[in-house]
């Protein structure tokens, strides 16, 4: 194989992750969930808690557009809002116990989808893919990787 240049491998690297998270979001509709509702659950749970204001930058988002976000899941029993001892102004969002378990199972969906796609790699190649993510992680993970409680 011809020597690489890291932009060879970022645009493959590129390439190959928006295909890999096409795959797995296809599962999220068996959430319920719309995926902006999704993506601020699962900002809370990983995340959280935290204000509605950080909630908001977290996703890119105006802090009206997170509050309506916000409701629907308050609404649905998956986050709940708890005055924030640090300042008394405002509140923190945080995952309820429903909130956290549908981002597990959603989660497990996701994983199970690419695990599929994984499934006629012997073993040498997994040890390779896993590697590979290990690198990945160490130079773009926000906190180490831990694995899903099944």
């Amino acid at each position: 194989m011809a020597r690489k240049s890291k932009h060879d491998v970022a645009d493959l690297i590129h390439s190959a992750s928006i295909h890999v998270l096409r795959r797995a979001a296809e599962k999220d509709s068996e959430t319920g969930l719309t995926r902006a509702r999704l993506s601020a659950l699962s900002v809370v749970v990983f995340g959280g808690p935290l204000t509605l204001g950080a909630l908001a930058d977290a996703e890119a988002v105006r802090p009206a557009t997170m509050t309506n976000i916000v409701t629907a899941l308050e609404r649905d029993g998956l986050v709940r809002r708890k005055p924030n001892a640090a300042d008394g102004r405002s509140v923190l969002i945080e995952a309820t116990a429903a909130g956290i378990r549908a981002m597990q199972r959603g989660r497990a969906r996701r994983i199970d989808a690419i695990a599929e796609r994984l499934d006629d790699l012997g073993p040498d190649e997994l040890a390779l893919v896993w590697r590979a993510g290990e690198l990945l992680e160490e130079r773009f993970g926000v906190r180490p990787w831990r694995p899903l409680e099944r």
